[in-house]
């Protein structure tokens, strides 16, 4: 009896993945031989493609280079319903040696990162560059846990989910480990055009 209901199930269950499983992103690819967009102690710019978005964030940390990271990110095309980008711009700066949250503003999506290092205070400042989708509005949005889990730690952060975006990041910083905790912000968008804009 098992075994008959296997197999009436199994095409079912098939063709219910074959449908739905483009709503999960698949394998991320970094650009190049997966080579990072920076070297210790630099500054960088990254952005994504037109239309696309970040979908993954991988570092590494290293005390000997002077408590910096190399940062490689993936993209991905928006939603189709979203349509093509109207404006993308860069956000104001965070200063380095400080916690901040931080947003899109005018209900973007995170396109992009720039960063220079600062010896210092062995930090970075950074940049999100961001883009608008028409008018299109957050919603459903949520933190994530934090990348790294401890200071020092390298970091692999990936959007499993299709059709949830990267709206900003809050993140804590270690005057004693000279490493920062990253929790991205990330919502969905709606598919229609919304009347208000976020600050």
């Amino acid at each position: 009896m098992d075994l008959v209901l296997l197999c009436v199930f199994l095409p079912l269950v098939t063709v219910a993945w074959g449908q739905y499983n483009d709503y999960y992103y698949g394998p991320y690819n970094y650009g190049d031989n997966d080579e990072w967009v920076n070297v210790y102690r630099q500054g960088f710019n990254f952005q994504c493609p037109h239309g696309q978005v970040i979908v993954a964030v991988r570092s590494v940390f290293s005390k000997k280079e002077g408590s910096d990271r190399l940062w490689n990110y993936a993209c991905m095309p928006a939603s189709q319903s979203l349509g093509e980008p109207t404006e993308c711009w860069w956000e104001e700066i965070n200063r380095a040696g400080t916690e901040w949250y931080q947003t899109c503003s005018n209900n973007g999506l995170v396109a992009g990162f720039q960063s220079q290092y600062f010896p210092s205070v062995l930090d970075r400042e950074w940049q999100f560059y961001c883009c608008r989708y028409s008018r299109r509005c957050p919603y459903s949005c949520w933190l994530t846990t934090e990348y790294p889990g401890h200071y020092g730690e390298d970091m692999d952060m990936m959007m499993y989910t299709y059709d949830y975006y990267i709206r900003g990041a809050t993140t804590t910083f270690s005057a004693v480990d000279r490493d920062r905790q990253w929790k991205f912000i990330v919502c969905r968008m709606t598919d229609y055009d919304c009347p208000f804009q976020n600050v």
